[in-house]
């Protein structure tokens, strides 16, 4: 089990920005706080992933889960109005299985960011 995940950002604020935006339909946000960083996480205050100051990651690929496909398609829309752009609109992808439902969106640093539901229609 992964305990939790650090994307290293060129810009904090900038990245801030975009996550607290694209997150918020899937019931996360900033938990924690230290210099150059920011830790987002649900309701537990637990965070579990974190932006940091540092060399950028480039190409990595987050999926958060979505408690439903309307919580998808909120955050691929609230992802590119933060300033992401799109790498994948909302939509089944059946080639991964029956029931899945992702939305993609690059941020600033080429990340590649997902949200996902599994649950039928």
């Amino acid at each position: 089990m992964i305990d939790h995940v650090v994307l290293g950002v060129h810009h904090l604020d900038e990245s801030r920005h975009f996550y607290e935006h694209a997150l918020r339909p899937l019931g996360l946000k900033v938990v924690a706080e230290r210099p150059e960083m920011a830790g987002f996480g649900d309701d537990s205050g637990r965070p579990f992933f974190w932006l940091a100051v540092r060399e950028p990651t480039h190409r990595v690929h987050v999926a958060f889960t979505a408690p439903d496909r309307a919580a998808v398609d909120a955050f691929h829309a609230a992802a590119l109005l933060a300033g992401g752009v799109d790498n994948g609109p909302p939509g089944p992808r059946p080639i991964y299985h029956e029931h899945y439902y992702g939305a993609f969106a690059f941020d600033a640093d080429g990340n590649n960011i997902e949200a996902v539901c599994h649950r039928p229609a």
